[in-house]
């Protein structure tokens, strides 16, 4: 069983990378959590995915320092390093926290330094969303 949730945690970082993450990864109910935003169901989470990706200038690259799987949870020590849009990087450090239900992920905690959604990423979709409304 942990090798089949090792392997669902390792689809979520390829689906997330690209920001086309397909409806089978997650069920229906998920809940997640983001130290950025706190709690959000399935849509909102997958939509920040998208709105993350379009802000990204070519893949988010997740790279995968740890993965632990025991009974129905997975935990994944990452960093990441994007070049945005704009030209600038933002780097981070993440704990991703899974819970896995029927093989798809029930829910998922994320856990960085804050900074770099509020100081990098934040500004930049503000600027994306307003230049969208005009």
């Amino acid at each position: 069983m942990s090798d089949n949730n090792h392997e669902l945690a390792k689809r979520f970082f390829t689906a997330i990378g690209s920001g086309d993450v397909p409806d089978e990864l997650f069920t229906e109910d998920l809940q997640a959590w983001l130290l950025s935003s706190g709690s959000t169901d399935r849509e909102r989470f997958i939509g920040g995915i998208e709105m993350l990706a379009a802000a990204v200038d070519g893949e988010l690259i997740y790279d995968i320092r740890s993965l632990t799987a025991e009974e129905d949870r997975v935990a994944a020590e990452v960093t990441s390093d994007w070049r945005l849009i704009n030209g600038q990087r933002a780097q981070n450090h993440h704990v991703f926290l899974f819970r896995i239900r029927d093989g798809k992920i029930a829910a998922v905690a994320e856990y960085m330094d804050p900074s770099v959604p509020r100081e990098i990423i934040g500004p930049l979709l503000q600027q994306m969303m307003e230049q969208g409304n005009q």
